[in-house]
């Protein structure tokens, strides 16, 4: 089923210019300030899980931003933090979660997708970035998906391969680009065909046109998405993946290319 954001939730994102997975289990640690006295869903290792830990929340760690919007609906959490972009694509009026509203932005913050240390797949697809970006391919694609409003600019970039051990020829050479994901609409979901789509999931396809390979979607537990790279189980992550300094340390990543929030998500009534 086509999700559709609804623009007005990127508001708050861009006026300040602007994965995700594991066991469950409750935390919660002291921070300065008051104390929120719910529970929070969120999805272990993503940015939602992050953000509750610096407020000082307690929260329970689920499987997928998914998961965590299911735990409110059901009452068995008070509230998920949840990215603002698959807020927009799955809660309120005409969507699966109509009595499910966002009710505060956490933090602003910025996506990309991520290789494997030192792999020039992240130039390659920069390079793929800026193109679309300039010939208007991007901006159809983010239209589709309702994220439009959401999209930063990208500005020239070449493709710069490696000297030796090339993540781009290894890829052309086996014929697939191997991208892990998680279900989170609107960047990464089925449709009815059981077919991967969304934005990134579109634009992974892309890339892999260009290197005239075909696209493999594998899901992933997001909190071992390191380990899925280094050990060649995949070839990039590409899933709204939230630019951290943790994220950034441990991949080559990408140029940013969608702004993005950390969003509170509770019952409407």
């Amino acid at each position: 089923m086509k999700k559709k954001v609804i623009s007005i939730l990127l508001v708050g994102c861009m006026l300040f210019g602007m994965a995700a997975c594991g066991e469950t289990e409750t935390e919660g640690t002291e921070a300065a300030g008051t104390q929120s006295e719910k529970v929070y869903a969120v999805e272990a290792g993503s940015a939602g899980e992050a953000a509750a830990k610096g407020k000082g929340f307690k929260y329970n760690s689920v499987s997928s931003q998914a998961d965590a919007l299911m735990e409110v609906a059901s009452g068995t959490s008070d509230a998920a933090i949840i990215d603002l972009l698959m807020a927009g694509a799955m809660i309120g009026e005409g969507t699966s979660y109509p009595d499910l509203i966002h009710t505060e932005e956490l933090t602003t913050e910025e996506y990309g997708a991520g290789c494997r240390k030192d792999s020039d797949l992240a130039s390659y697809i920069n390079e793929v970035l800026s193109e679309s970006y300039q010939d208007g391919t991007m901006q159809e694609i983010a239209k589709e998906y309702g994220v439009q409003e959401a999209l930063i600019e990208q500005k020239d970039a070449a493709y710069e391969a490696s000297a030796q051990d090339s993540d781009v020829e290894y890829i052309k050479n086996k014929g697939t680009l191997i991208v892990g994901i998680t279900d989170f609409a609107p960047m990464d979901y089925k449709d009815e065909s059981g077919e991967w789509i969304g934005f990134d999931a579109d634009m992974a396809k892309l890339v892999a046109d260009k290197l005239g390979v075909e696209a493999q979607f594998v899901e992933i537990d997001w909190d071992a998405k390191i380990m899925e790279l280094e050990s060649k189980n995949i070839d990039v992550v590409w899933n709204g993946m939230t630019l951290t300094d943790e994220v950034t340390a441990a991949m080559n990543c990408t140029n940013p290319y969608c702004n993005n929030a950390q969003v509170v998500v509770e019952p409407s009534k």
